[in-house]
């Protein structure tokens, strides 16, 4: 055998409290009018109405106004309905605005003052009762709009705490996705370069099988160098987006201005014919980041320099100074239209985007004299 518990909830057990108070104070009420010397009429006028004013208590929820007129009603035949009265006019003040609760509580007034007249008390005058009657609605009055102004009040603040979370969480879905923008930009980047490399040396193992062994061994070598350090080169990416621009112990900083000539050389080891010439001034003095991101540009260069002119000369041109800024200029040939390796064509869209992060543009098509141009421009303060 299954027995079936049903919970009491919080709003039941509150309205069972709130009608065993009123209705004692009613019934409290009825006896002290007996009590007094009044008749078995009033006694019989008395129950009925208290009844009717607890039991409209259970319709304040639904039809608060309504209710508590028709409460005010009835505590004008009878005092036995002044406390369920009282509380219909603070759940009208808890739950209306200000001009609806007022004229429920005038009315509750009226109808109080009617009940004087029906039922005079002994001892205190008309204008004293008048007083009370007035204070006691407007207390009553006062403590439902407090109530309802502060209900207001935590509302609102729960609202901005909910607001405040979900912003929160569209500030950390936009602060990945922008961890992942800047993935997939350094990925390009440093393994674009390393990759075009290992491309140039994999095509002269291609189109040389007939060189000595020792060339093959070399080049073969480098291959397997070159592989090492873009796996290498792809931890450094990962760690740098988890640990910031420099990484931890056992890691190396990110590329600088000062890298610049080892990547220039870099590339002419792997067969690319390169004239550099750069004429800066106090480059001790370059911002870090003005430095990585012209090292980027010139990087990104000499990668679509091989993939798209590959055995064709580049010239690479880097001048500038304090208060006039940096220059960087890239000019290749334009080849023979087949790239040495397929590309994604969003690299110089995400080279813009680094430039213009910077401060500076970058400007690229057709040169001149015939060719490809790379042409950036870097801010550099005095």
């Amino acid at each position: 055998m299954r027995v079936i518990c049903l919970p009491t909830s919080r709003p039941v057990l509150a309205d069972v409290i709130a009608l065993s108070v009123v209705g004692t104070l009613s019934a409290l009420t009825i006896v002290g009018r007996q009590q007094s010397g009044e008749g078995l009429g009033s006694l019989a006028l008395d129950i009925p109405v208290g009844v009717a004013a607890v039991g409209l208590i259970l319709a304040l929820k639904r039809w608060p106004v309504q209710a508590a007129l028709a409460q005010a009603v009835l505590a004008a035949f009878s005092p036995a309905a002044t406390p369920p009265t009282n509380i219909g006019t603070l759940t009208v003040a808890h739950r209306r605005p200000l001009r609806v609760a007022a004229l429920v509580a005038l009315a509750g007034v009226v109808a109080h003052l009617v009940q004087w007249i029906w039922w005079p008390i002994e001892g205190l005058p008309l204008r004293w009762f008048f007083v009370i009657d007035v204070a006691v609605h407007a207390a009553l009055l006062g403590w439902g709009q407090w109530n309802q102004a502060r209900q207001a009040l935590l509302d609102s603040l729960r609202e901005r705490a909910l607001r405040a979370e979900t912003e929160q969480g569209r500030r950390v879905a936009e602060a990945r996705s922008l961890e992942r923008t800047k993935m997939a930009r350094e990925m390009h980047d440093v393994l674009a370069h390393r990759l075009s490399l290992l491309a140039t040396y994999a095509g002269a193992l291609e189109y040389r099988p007939d060189s000595s062994p020792e060339k093959l061994a070399q080049a073969a070598g480098v291959i397997r160098t070159g592989v090492h350090q873009a796996l290498d080169e792809l931890r450094e990416v990962i760690s740098v987006l988890r640990d910031g621009e420099v990484e931890g112990p056992g890691g190396k900083p990110q590329p600088t201005f000062a890298d610049l000539t080892a990547l220039v050389e870099e590339s002419r080891g792997a067969g690319t014919r390169i004239r550099y010439d750069a004429t800066v001034s106090a480059a001790e003095s370059l911002p870090p980041a003005t430095g990585r991101t012209a090292y980027r540009v010139v990087q990104e260069g000499l990668t679509n320099a091989r993939k798209h002119a590959a055995g064709f000369p580049v010239t690479v041109m880097v001048k500038g100074r304090p208060g006039e800024g940096l220059e960087i200029e890239l000019t290749n040939a334009s080849g023979n239209g087949v790239p040495l390796t397929p590309g994604s064509g969003t690299g110089l869209v995400g080279l813009t985007e680094r430039v213009q992060l910077a401060g500076g543009t970058l400007d690229h098509g057709k040169a001149a004299g015939g060719g490809f141009r790379l042409h950036a421009s870097l801010p550099w303060p005095a």
